[in-house]
């Protein structure tokens, strides 16, 4: 009678796991889709653009890299949370509640991984050699003609490096995470809350597959990155 149990339990605790698996693929693929707008865009604004308080703008937003994650999380919940500013005016205009939501949990991930996105995107950007953007003007080329034309195709490797490390953040990202949406299996568990909550339970067995998957991923992220990072150049085989 305790095999076939023992069985059952393994089984359901391993079917968690992979649906925290598959929460957390989904987090980090909403959070980097939502990076490569916003980090992209605010990169470029930051790159091309002269301005006063500048620098000081670039610091607060690479504030999320170097902040513990519960601090972080401590703000997104005086911002998002019902009695947040934003969270009351997101409930009343449109009736949406970010706390304890896949949604929430997304923005949280978006948050923390988005210094690394955007400052390797600002660095491509500023790489561009600004002679080629201005013989593209003399040439009667648009503004936007020159961004997807020259200016894009010179910062892309930089720019997917970025939104490659940051995906693997976003997919490891705990703190934030935890503190704003919360560990409901199946609707907010993601990966690393699932191998903390696993540690704590002692199911080894899901906590060494769940690391082991992560670890691969990560590893796997972070040699593609490398590849891709501006200036390497390939070898000559």
């Amino acid at each position: 009678m305790a095999g076939p149990g023992c069985r059952c339990t393994g089984a359901a605790e391993m079917e968690l796991a992979w649906s925290a698996l598959s929460l957390s693929l989904q987090v980090a693929g909403w959070a980097t889709l939502l990076n490569l707008l916003l980090g992209t865009g605010v990169a470029y604004a930051l790159a091309r653009g002269r301005f006063p308080g500048r620098e000081l703008l670039d610091t607060l937003l690479t504030l999320p890299m170097v902040l513990p994650p519960t601090v972080l999380g401590y703000y997104l919940l005086v911002l998002w949370g019902r009695q947040g500013w934003l969270g009351q005016w997101l409930d009343a205009v449109f009736g949406i509640r970010l706390i304890f939501t896949l949604p929430g949990a997304v923005l949280a991930a978006t948050v923390v991984a988005f210094p690394l996105v955007f400052k390797p995107a600002r660095a491509a950007f500023e790489a561009v050699d600004g002679q080629l953007e201005d013989a593209g003007r003399v040439l009667g080329v648009s503004e936007i003609g020159i961004f997807l034309r020259i200016t894009l195709p010179l910062a892309w490797r930089g720019i997917l490096a970025g939104l490659l490390l940051g995906f693997a953040r976003a997919l490891g990202e705990f703190g934030a995470t935890l503190m704003v949406a919360g560990s409901i299996p199946g609707k907010t568990q993601t990966l690393s809350i699932a191998i903390y909550e696993a540690v704590q339970a002692g199911q080894d067995a899901v906590a060494h597959t769940l690391v082991l998957i992560t670890s691969l991923v990560c590893i796997a992220v972070l040699l593609l990155a490398g590849r891709l990072a501006p200036g390497r150049v390939a070898p000559r085989t």
